[in-house]
C-alpha cells in the first residue's frame, strides 16, 4: 500500500514538473496582448469587402488561439501600456478567384492572397514577420480565403518564439 501511494506521489510530481517544464513559453506569451491594425493593401487592388474580412477574421482567430492576454481593435482606448504588440497586415497579392468556375472545375478559379504581417512594439521594432497565404480553392464563397488566411496567420504567430515584454521594452528605449 505504501509502495503504491510513493508511485502515485512520484507519478504527479513528474507531471506537475513536466507541466511547469513546458508552461514557460505560454506564459510568456500570454505576457502580451495585441492590436490589429487596419489591413493596408499596399500596391494591390483588393475590394474593399476583402480587407475588412481579413480584419474581422484576423480579431477571431488571434482570439480563439488563447495566446495572447487580449486582442484589440485598432484604434480601441484601452489598449495601453508597454505590453502591447501591434499586427501590421500588408496584402503583397491578391488573386480574385470565381464560385462558378470552382464549383464547375478543379483546376481554376481559386481565389488567392498573400500577406505580410508583423508584430511590432509601439516603438516600432519588428519582434516577428511572417509572409503567409491563404487561398479557397475547391468548395466555398471567395472571402473563404480571408478566414483562411486569418487562421493561417493566427497559426504562424503561434509558432513564433515571442521576446519576455520587458526585454523587448528596454530593448527599444
Amino acid at each position: 500500500m505504501e509502495a503504491i501511494r510513493r508511485i502515485h506521489s512520484a507519478v504527479f510530481i513528474i507531471a506537475f514538473l513536466s507541466t511547469l517544464v513546458a508552461s514557460p513559453p505560454l506564459l510568456l506569451a500570454q505576457a502580451w496582448s495585441v492590436q490589429v491594425d487596419r489591413v493596408d493593401p499596399g500596391d494591390v487592388n483588393i475590394e474593399p469587402a476583402f480587407r475588412i474580412a481579413i480584419y474581422e477574421n484576423l480579431l477571431v482567430e488571434l482570439a480563439k488561439t488563447k495566446q495572447f492576454k487580449q486582442v484589440f481593435r485598432s484604434g480601441d482606448r484601452n489598449a495601453s501600456g508597454p505590453e502591447i504588440l501591434i499586427l501590421k497586415t500588408t496584402v503583397q497579392k491578391y488573386t480574385p478567384g470565381s464560385e462558378t468556375r470552382r464549383a464547375v472545375t478543379t483546376v481554376s478559379g481559386a481565389t488567392k492572397l498573400n500577406v505580410r504581417s508583423q508584430l511590432c512594439t509601439r516603438q516600432g521594432q519588428v519582434v516577428v514577420e511572417r509572409v503567409v497565404d491563404g487561398n479557397v480553392r475547391f468548395f466555398g464563397g471567395n472571402l473563404r480565403a480571408t478566414h483562411n488566411l486569418a487562421r493561417n496567420v493566427a497559426q504562424a504567430l503561434e509558432k513564433s518564439d515571442l521576446p519576455a515584454p520587458t526585454l523587448a521594452v528596454r530593448e527599444s528605449k
